[in-house]
């Protein structure tokens, strides 16, 4: 059996623009919620979110460093997210260079929930106020969720598996566990994987809003607004950015040398067949992905010292719970479970990378990050350590990542030391 490793990560936050930055800010319990900057939400319902900062902040994102003019102007920034943070995970892996024969066998499996929707959005007015002849000729390529992928193994000039996934808030999550599944099937040696997202305009925040599935009523105190567990939690906050990681077949790299953070050892995937929007209310969905990825890890509820919830700040908060209670039994004391949205927002596709390598770092620096906002824990968490307000330092052997989506789309990953 081939085995899979981590060998580089990369990360574009509303917290920070690498991957150190973002991760200093988490165990700081800093909160990357903020009043809508991108466009006037004046008259949205909601009007917070959790912003991926300006070049000129003190952790901003400067879109120059890795992405060209060029590239720039003709995408949506959920693709200039996934360009950039994909070039962060190859530097971080030493392999920007590569041999002909490794471009050969290196791919992409990076993915959206949702893709270019502010452009979407923006052409559709030109459209209609302009007509036909003044929309975009890089409308389409700009907009495709498939164009992170292109637009990466184009740069890098990768010829492996060119693949994106779209499922919703699972994407991030489908995508390493797609990408792991392709190495271990031999058809690639080394993949980028993992999703962006960028879904903060007009639309999206009243389409979300009319849902109701956005936080309405801390528009005024925005980084109390994300709290999951907590019995005052009103809906998720949306975020924004990008998590890619370099996978690659164990044996490769350790033959170059390779830094190794972490192997992937268990992935699950499963169906709700219940709802659009709600989880199943028994969390069977749940359950049987994480099932799924503990069986195929070889280790037991025992081994897995951390849990990176898919915790919203919605309903859907205590059907998760649940679920992990009813998996891990008695092992439900010795582990600690919390929930990063709490400090970014809710990333959607972007969501389950960006939280894989929190769990990855949780791994490499034996440290837990906190679930901020739980001042008044919900019903049924007794027992269970969500990690409040404050990181914790504590042995991290295994670790456990859960992302869940819209249309009852389920995936866990779990990661282990090496």
């Amino acid at each position: 059996m081939r085995r899979v490793v981590v060998t580089g990560l990369g990360l574009v936050t509303p917290l920070g623009a690498d991957v150190e930055t973002s991760w200093a800010n988490i165990l700081a319990s800093k909160s990357g919620a903020g009043t809508i900057t991108r466009f006037d939400a004046s008259n949205q319902k909601c009007t917070i979110a959790c912003e991926v900062k300006p070049a000129d902040h003190e952790y901003g994102f400067d879109p120059n460093k890795r992405v060209d003019h060029k590239v720039q102007r003709q995408v949506d920034p959920f693709i200039v997210y996934g360009i950039d943070a994909a070039g962060q995970a190859l530097e971080d892996a030493g392999l920007t260079e590569m041999t002909e024969q490794q471009r050969y066998r290196a791919g992409c499996s990076i993915g959206s929930g949702i893709g270019g929707l502010p452009g979407i959005e923006s052409e559709s007015l030109i459209l209609a106020e302009k007509g036909p002849g003044r929309v975009s000729p890089h409308f389409v390529h700009g907009r495709l969720i498939n164009l992170i992928s292109g637009q990466v193994s184009i740069k890098y000039g990768l010829m492996g598996p060119n693949h994106a996934v779209v499922t919703a808030c699972s994407t991030g999550a489908h995508s390493i566990g797609d990408a792991a599944r392709m190495i271990r099937d031999d058809d690639c040696d080394i993949m980028l994987a993992g999703g962006a997202e960028s879904t903060i305009c007009p639309i999206g925040i009243a389409g979300f809003a009319q849902a109701r599935a956005l936080n309405m009523t801390y528009n005024d105190r925005p980084e109390a607004a994300s709290r999951p567990y907590d019995k005052d939690r009103d809906g998720f906050v949306m975020g924004e950015g990008a998590g890619v990681v370099v996978l690659e077949e164990y044996e490769h790299a350790k033959a170059r040398g390779a830094k190794i953070y972490a192997e992937i050892v268990g992935y699950g995937l499963s169906g709700d067949a219940h709802h659009v929007t709600a989880p199943h209310p028994e969390g069977l969905g749940a359950y049987r992905a994480m099932e799924m990825a503990l069986k195929k890890s070889g280790l037991t509820t025992a081994d897995i010292d951390y849990v990176n919830a898919h915790g919203t700040s919605t309903m859907a908060d205590t059907i998760e719970l649940a679920s992990v209670k009813r998996l891990f039994g008695d092992d439900i004391a010795n582990m600690s479970m919390s929930s990063t949205k709490s400090a970014i927002g809710h990333l959607l596709g972007g969501a389950g990378a960006v939280e894989a390598i929190f769990c990855i770092l949780a791994i490499r620096d034996q440290i837990v990050p906190p679930t901020l906002n739980l001042d008044n824990p919900d019903e049924g968490t007794d027992g269970v350590d969500l990690v409040p307000h404050i990181a914790k330092k504590r042995q991290v052997r295994a670790v456990l990542n859960n992302s869940f989506g819209f249309g009852g789309t389920n995936a866990s990953l779990i990661m282990k030391a090496i």
